[in-house]
């Protein structure tokens, strides 16, 4: 199944996974990069099939590319080092894995080195690239609290300052699509203000709040909570805390990482039962480490030990992201947590395409978007990646 680099459409066979469920003996029109038919295909339209390349019937599902809005690295590489190497190794790495677009995401970090990251993704955003497709940049810190740090280093976590987020902002306009902060920190609230005035998404996390300064943010305009469960305060039945907020509120998008190491299945779950309006997330928050093996790494400026893929600071305790893959964290949706393959796709592409703004061109396999395909085998094991219609050169897989 390979799409002609021709201007004559390509028909691809398979069960097509849409928003709105399966279409079974389903069928894909592609050309020029943009999806012209989706549909059974006994229903091609003639005008498209007059002159089209007629793909191979296999059994599997098409469904859209995944879209990782929360991973710091990949392959041995970092995004707080954004230079074009290191944006290539892990574009093409997360590719190979089903990811056809994503968020470069950083870490707590001093202010001159988050602008060079950005200068960084601006630039390798502008000259264009064939592996999973950079959207913007997530600014995970360094607005958070020093008693919920993490991974992220304590000695660069700054209160929240509209000033600089403006100074980035007008530096490279749309570049940042998500803040991660602590909505109980002086000055939050005015800044999860202006983050939604300028269509940038507000995101909770790494933080101390309590349900009441939750709710206070919800009101200010916050919509997002990075790794439910992870790195907040937990659910209580008398303090339902930052965790309880989450899962109470459904204003609040919960993004997870599905991998039973950061969340139990069970509790993914519940979140997944409560998030059924486009608001559960898929994420891997990736690190360099992730398709390498054990050993010694780093995220950020901070050591991590990985020890049967499990990443960690060298304290032993404190998990340090993860080395998780998107399609992995697909399977665990469906093959542990018991999610159907419909909803598990919308956790891994149409919804955080909605969060981050980019669901009119991707997300979905849609007549008139993007044509970013995955083939899955009926055992859920990634086949063919086609970013843009495009088949992924020399696919990791």
């Amino acid at each position: 199944m390979s799409i002609n680099h021709s201007n004559r459409a390509e028909i691809l066979y398979g069960s097509v996974v849409t928003p709105e469920g399966i279409i079974e003996d389903g069928a894909l029109v592609v050309q020029d990069g943009i999806l012209q038919y989706v549909g059974t295909a006994a229903e091609i339209p003639a005008a498209l099939t007059k002159e089209a390349v007629q793909g191979e019937t296999r059994s599997g599902y098409l469904l859209p590319g995944f879209i990782d809005i929360h991973v710091h690295g990949g392959n041995g590489a970092d995004f707080m080092d954004a230079n074009p190497e290191v944006l290539d190794r892990i574009t093409s790495f997360h590719a190979s894995q089903g990811t056809t677009s994503m968020l470069a995401t950083t870490m707590t970090a001093p202010k001159d080195r988050i602008e060079q990251v950005l200068a960084g993704v601006h630039a390798y955003i502008s000259r264009g690239s064939d592996y999973a497709q950079l959207a913007g940049v997530h600014l995970e810190g360094p607005f958070i609290s020093p008693k919920w740090p993490g991974a992220q280093n304590p000695e660069h976590i700054a209160f929240p300052n509209v000033n600089w987020v403006q100074e980035w902002h007008d530096s490279y306009p749309g570049l940042v699509k998500q803040l991660t902060l602590a909505p109980e920190r002086e000055g939050a609230l005015e800044l999860i203000s202006w983050l939604r005035d300028h269509d940038i998404t507000p995101a909770l996390g790494h933080t101390d709040a309590s349900f009441e300064d939750v709710e206070a943010a919800v009101e200010a305009g916050l919509r997002h909570a990075v790794h439910t469960f992870n790195a907040m305060t937990p659910l209580h039945h008398r303090k339902p805390g930052v965790a309880g907020a989450v899962m109470y509120d459904q204003r609040i998008e919960a993004e997870v990482i599905a991998d039973g190491i950061h969340v139990h299945p069970a509790a993914v779950a519940v979140l997944a039962r409560l998030k059924q309006d486009h608001n559960l997330i898929l994420i891997t928050d990736a690190m360099s480490a992730a398709g390498l093996e054990d050993g010694h790494y780093m995220i950020g400026d901070l050591p991590v030990i990985v020890q049967a893929g499990v990443a960690r600071l060298e304290d032993g305790v404190t998990l340090a992201g993860s080395t998780l893959t998107m399609i992995e964290g697909f399977r665990f949706l469906v093959q542990k947590v018991g999610l159907s393959i419909t909803e598990a796709s919308l956790a891994a592409s149409l919804n955080p395409a909605m969060s981050i703004g980019i669901d009119k061109q991707t997300g979905s396999l849609e007549v008139g978007k993007q044509a970013d395909i995955l083939f899955l085998s009926p055992d859920l094991d990634l086949k063919t990646v086609w970013i843009h219609g495009k088949p992924l050169a020399s696919p990791r897989l």
